[in-house]
Protein backbone atom coordinates (compact mmCIF):
# COMPACT_ATOMS: atom_id res chain seq x y z
CA UNK A 1 0.00 0.00 0.00
CA UNK A 2 1.45 3.42 -0.92
CA UNK A 3 0.33 6.79 -0.21
CA UNK A 4 -1.84 7.97 -3.47
CA UNK A 5 0.13 10.46 -5.52
CA UNK A 6 -2.18 12.49 -8.05
CA UNK A 7 -3.22 15.53 -7.00
CA UNK A 8 -6.96 15.37 -7.87
CA UNK A 9 -7.41 11.95 -6.38
CA UNK A 10 -7.61 10.37 -2.83
CA UNK A 11 -8.13 7.02 -3.46
CA UNK A 12 -7.24 4.73 -6.78
CA UNK A 13 -7.99 1.20 -6.66
CA UNK A 14 -6.65 -1.11 -9.55
CA UNK A 15 -7.09 -5.12 -10.17
CA UNK A 16 -7.85 -5.53 -6.12
CA UNK A 17 -7.65 -9.05 -5.52
CA UNK A 18 -8.98 -10.83 -2.06
CA UNK A 19 -9.68 -14.35 -1.08
CA UNK A 20 -10.57 -16.21 1.88
CA UNK A 21 -10.19 -19.90 2.17
CA UNK A 22 -10.40 -20.31 -1.60
CA UNK A 23 -12.96 -17.64 -1.72
CA UNK A 24 -12.37 -15.07 -3.97
CA UNK A 25 -14.13 -11.58 -2.29
CA UNK A 26 -12.21 -8.94 -4.42
CA UNK A 27 -11.94 -10.25 -8.01
CA UNK A 28 -9.52 -7.40 -10.19
CA UNK A 29 -11.74 -4.57 -8.23
CA UNK A 30 -10.65 -0.75 -9.58
CA UNK A 31 -12.02 2.25 -7.84
CA UNK A 32 -11.62 5.82 -7.74
CA UNK A 33 -12.33 8.44 -4.87
CA UNK A 34 -11.34 12.12 -5.55
CA UNK A 35 -10.65 14.68 -2.96
CA UNK A 36 -13.40 15.78 -1.36
CA UNK A 37 -15.71 13.19 -3.25
CA UNK A 38 -18.35 11.01 -1.10
CA UNK A 39 -18.75 7.44 -2.18
CA UNK A 40 -21.43 4.89 -1.06
CA UNK A 41 -20.97 1.71 -1.30
CA UNK A 42 -23.91 -1.06 -1.62
CA UNK A 43 -23.90 -4.69 -1.56
CA UNK A 44 -25.27 -7.73 -0.06
CA UNK A 45 -23.99 -8.88 3.07
CA UNK A 46 -20.60 -10.94 2.49
CA UNK A 47 -20.34 -9.12 -0.75
CA UNK A 48 -16.82 -7.19 -0.05
CA UNK A 49 -17.71 -4.24 0.98
CA UNK A 50 -16.29 -4.36 4.66
CA UNK A 51 -13.20 -6.05 3.27
CA UNK A 52 -12.90 -3.57 0.63
CA UNK A 53 -12.99 -0.90 3.36
CA UNK A 54 -10.51 -2.47 5.85
CA UNK A 55 -7.51 -2.95 2.91
CA UNK A 56 -8.15 1.23 2.28
CA UNK A 57 -8.24 1.72 6.12
CA UNK A 58 -4.89 -0.55 6.07
CA UNK A 59 -6.22 -2.89 8.68
CA UNK A 60 -6.33 -5.89 5.95
CA UNK A 61 -4.00 -6.47 3.02
CA UNK A 62 -4.30 -7.59 -0.49
CA UNK A 63 -3.51 -10.47 -2.49
CA UNK A 64 -3.03 -8.95 -5.50
CA UNK A 65 -3.13 -5.20 -7.23
CA UNK A 66 -2.35 -1.78 -6.39
CA UNK A 67 -3.64 0.36 -3.40
CA UNK A 68 -2.96 4.20 -3.44
CA UNK A 69 -4.38 6.31 -0.49
CA UNK A 70 -3.63 9.41 1.54
CA UNK A 71 -1.45 8.63 4.81
CA UNK A 72 -3.67 11.10 6.94
CA UNK A 73 -6.92 7.90 7.04
CA UNK A 74 -9.38 7.60 9.81
CA UNK A 75 -12.15 4.83 10.18
CA UNK A 76 -16.18 5.26 11.86
CA UNK A 77 -17.32 1.48 12.69
CA UNK A 78 -20.83 0.70 13.32
CA UNK A 79 -19.88 0.44 16.73
CA UNK A 80 -18.45 3.30 18.99
CA UNK A 81 -15.69 1.75 20.07
CA UNK A 82 -14.96 4.41 23.28
CA UNK A 83 -12.58 3.45 25.82
CA UNK A 84 -15.09 3.41 28.87
CA UNK A 85 -12.09 3.81 31.26
CA UNK A 86 -11.35 7.61 29.55
CA UNK A 87 -13.86 10.36 29.71
CA UNK A 88 -15.66 11.88 26.54
CA UNK A 89 -12.54 14.51 25.27
CA UNK A 90 -10.11 11.95 26.18
CA UNK A 91 -11.45 8.97 23.73
CA UNK A 92 -11.87 12.07 21.05
CA UNK A 93 -7.95 12.85 21.25
CA UNK A 94 -6.81 9.15 22.25
CA UNK A 95 -3.57 8.59 20.53
CA UNK A 96 -2.61 12.28 19.69
CA UNK A 97 0.25 13.80 21.56
CA UNK A 98 -0.23 15.59 24.44
CA UNK A 99 -2.12 19.42 24.26
CA UNK A 100 -4.49 18.85 21.86
CA UNK A 101 -7.42 19.40 24.45
CA UNK A 102 -8.51 22.55 21.97
CA UNK A 103 -9.02 20.95 18.92
CA UNK A 104 -10.69 17.77 20.69
CA UNK A 105 -13.04 20.71 22.48
CA UNK A 106 -13.22 21.96 18.48
CA UNK A 107 -14.75 18.33 17.48
CA UNK A 108 -16.92 17.84 20.09
CA UNK A 109 -18.49 20.99 19.34
CA UNK A 110 -18.67 20.52 15.97
CA UNK A 111 -20.67 17.46 16.54
CA UNK A 112 -22.58 19.23 19.57
CA UNK A 113 -21.24 17.21 22.57
CA UNK A 114 -18.46 20.19 24.22
CA UNK A 115 -20.74 19.75 27.16
CA UNK A 116 -20.45 16.54 27.58
CA UNK A 117 -16.51 16.28 27.51
CA UNK A 118 -16.19 15.51 30.78
CA UNK A 119 -18.80 12.72 30.56
CA UNK A 120 -18.00 8.64 30.53
CA UNK A 121 -19.10 6.74 27.91
CA UNK A 122 -21.33 4.51 29.73
CA UNK A 123 -23.59 7.77 30.31
CA UNK A 124 -24.35 8.70 26.84
CA UNK A 125 -26.65 7.51 23.91
CA UNK A 126 -26.00 5.60 21.05
CA UNK A 127 -26.22 8.57 18.92
CA UNK A 128 -24.17 10.68 21.37
CA UNK A 129 -21.81 7.83 21.36
CA UNK A 130 -21.26 7.52 17.71
CA UNK A 131 -20.69 11.34 17.94
CA UNK A 132 -18.30 11.24 19.62
CA UNK A 133 -16.60 8.34 17.72
CA UNK A 134 -16.96 11.39 14.56
CA UNK A 135 -15.43 13.66 16.34
CA UNK A 136 -12.41 11.55 17.06
CA UNK A 137 -11.78 10.42 13.43
CA UNK A 138 -11.84 14.15 12.23
CA UNK A 139 -9.74 15.37 15.14
CA UNK A 140 -6.91 14.13 13.08
CA UNK A 141 -7.71 15.57 10.08
CA UNK A 142 -8.08 12.73 8.01
CA UNK A 143 -8.08 13.26 3.72
CA UNK A 144 -10.16 9.78 3.91
CA UNK A 145 -12.57 9.16 5.91
CA UNK A 146 -13.91 5.34 6.03
CA UNK A 147 -17.18 4.87 7.49
CA UNK A 148 -18.27 1.39 8.33
CA UNK A 149 -22.23 1.57 8.41
CA UNK A 150 -22.04 3.92 11.03
CA UNK A 151 -25.47 4.37 11.61
CA UNK A 152 -27.07 0.58 11.31
CA UNK A 153 -27.24 0.30 15.04
CA UNK A 154 -29.33 4.02 15.57
CA UNK A 155 -33.33 4.34 15.97
CA UNK A 156 -34.70 5.95 12.80
CA UNK A 157 -35.22 9.49 13.89
CA UNK A 158 -31.32 9.48 15.61
CA UNK A 159 -30.06 7.73 11.77
CA UNK A 160 -31.53 10.54 9.92
CA UNK A 161 -30.19 13.09 12.10
CA UNK A 162 -26.85 11.31 11.94
CA UNK A 163 -26.98 11.36 8.21
CA UNK A 164 -27.84 15.06 8.07
CA UNK A 165 -24.10 15.48 10.58
CA UNK A 166 -22.21 13.54 8.27
CA UNK A 167 -23.22 15.51 4.92
CA UNK A 168 -22.45 18.92 6.61
CA UNK A 169 -19.69 18.03 8.22
CA UNK A 170 -18.32 16.52 4.86
CA UNK A 171 -19.20 19.47 3.20
CA UNK A 172 -16.92 21.39 5.62
CA UNK A 173 -13.70 19.43 5.68
CA UNK A 174 -14.06 18.05 2.93
CA UNK A 175 -12.39 14.55 3.22
CA UNK A 176 -13.07 12.00 0.12
CA UNK A 177 -15.23 9.39 2.12
CA UNK A 178 -16.45 5.96 1.24
CA UNK A 179 -19.32 5.15 3.10
CA UNK A 180 -20.21 1.35 3.65
CA UNK A 181 -24.12 0.75 3.78
CA UNK A 182 -27.14 -2.08 3.10
CA UNK A 183 -29.29 1.16 3.19
CA UNK A 184 -30.14 2.56 -0.46
CA UNK A 185 -32.28 5.19 0.44
CA UNK A 186 -29.23 6.40 2.58
CA UNK A 187 -26.27 6.28 0.29
CA UNK A 188 -28.86 8.24 -2.25
CA UNK A 189 -29.05 10.64 0.47
CA UNK A 190 -25.46 11.64 1.19
CA UNK A 191 -23.27 10.03 -1.65
CA UNK A 192 -21.77 12.28 -4.77
CA UNK A 193 -21.71 8.80 -6.02
CA UNK A 194 -22.98 5.62 -5.62
CA UNK A 195 -21.51 1.96 -6.51
CA UNK A 196 -22.65 -1.54 -6.01
CA UNK A 197 -20.47 -4.49 -5.38
CA UNK A 198 -21.19 -8.09 -6.72
CA UNK A 199 -19.14 -10.98 -7.52
CA UNK A 200 -16.04 -9.25 -6.17
CA UNK A 201 -16.46 -6.17 -9.09
CA UNK A 202 -17.94 -2.95 -8.95
CA UNK A 203 -21.70 -3.76 -11.56
CA UNK A 204 -22.62 0.32 -10.66
CA UNK A 205 -20.72 3.28 -10.45
CA UNK A 206 -22.78 6.21 -11.27
CA UNK A 207 -23.38 10.01 -9.75
CA UNK A 208 -25.84 10.98 -8.12
CA UNK A 209 -27.33 13.57 -9.94
CA UNK A 210 -30.53 14.54 -7.49
CA UNK A 211 -30.26 17.88 -5.98
CA UNK A 212 -30.11 19.07 -2.67
CA UNK A 213 -32.16 18.70 0.02
CA UNK A 214 -32.44 15.32 -1.10
CA UNK A 215 -36.23 14.22 -0.76
CA UNK A 216 -37.02 10.43 -1.24
CA UNK A 217 -40.67 11.43 -3.11
CA UNK A 218 -38.47 13.22 -6.19
CA UNK A 219 -38.97 11.26 -9.03
CA UNK A 220 -35.40 11.25 -9.83
CA UNK A 221 -34.69 9.84 -6.58
CA UNK A 222 -37.01 7.27 -7.09
CA UNK A 223 -35.54 6.59 -9.98
CA UNK A 224 -32.36 5.89 -8.85
CA UNK A 225 -33.48 4.17 -5.93
CA UNK A 226 -35.33 1.48 -8.38
CA UNK A 227 -32.03 0.90 -10.35
CA UNK A 228 -29.63 0.53 -7.39
CA UNK A 229 -32.15 -1.77 -5.97
CA UNK A 230 -32.68 -3.77 -9.03
CA UNK A 231 -28.51 -4.03 -9.58
CA UNK A 232 -29.01 -5.50 -5.67
CA UNK A 233 -31.06 -7.92 -6.60
CA UNK A 234 -33.78 -6.91 -4.88
CA UNK A 235 -37.39 -6.07 -5.92
CA UNK A 236 -38.04 -2.30 -5.19
CA UNK A 237 -40.68 -1.91 -2.26
CA UNK A 238 -44.28 -0.16 -3.56
CA UNK A 239 -44.53 3.69 -2.61
CA UNK A 240 -45.67 3.75 1.18
CA UNK A 241 -48.94 5.32 0.31
CA UNK A 242 -50.27 3.73 -3.49
CA UNK A 243 -53.33 4.48 -4.43
CA UNK A 244 -56.20 2.09 -3.89
CA UNK A 245 -57.47 -0.36 -6.70
CA UNK A 246 -60.20 1.21 -8.26
CA UNK A 247 -63.58 0.55 -7.22
CA UNK A 248 -66.42 -1.27 -9.17
CA UNK A 249 -68.73 1.35 -11.38
CA UNK A 250 -71.50 -0.37 -8.95
CA UNK A 251 -69.78 0.17 -5.89
CA UNK A 252 -69.50 3.32 -6.28
CA UNK A 253 -72.85 4.05 -7.38
CA UNK A 254 -74.48 1.95 -4.92
CA UNK A 255 -76.10 -0.19 -7.14
CA UNK A 256 -76.70 -3.80 -6.33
Amino acid sequence: MTDATPRAAAVRVRGLRRAFRGRTVLDGLRLDIARGEFVALLGASGSGKTTLLRILGALDGADAGEVLVPRARTVVFQEPRLVPSKKVLANVTVALPRGHRAQGLRALAEVGLERHCDAWPATLSGGEAQRVALARALVRQPELLLLDEPFAALDALTRLKMQDLVGELCRTHRPAVLLVTHDVDEAVRLADRVAVLRDGRLVTDEPVSVGHPRDPGDPAFADLRRRLLRDLGATPAPPPFAPASPTPERTRTGAI
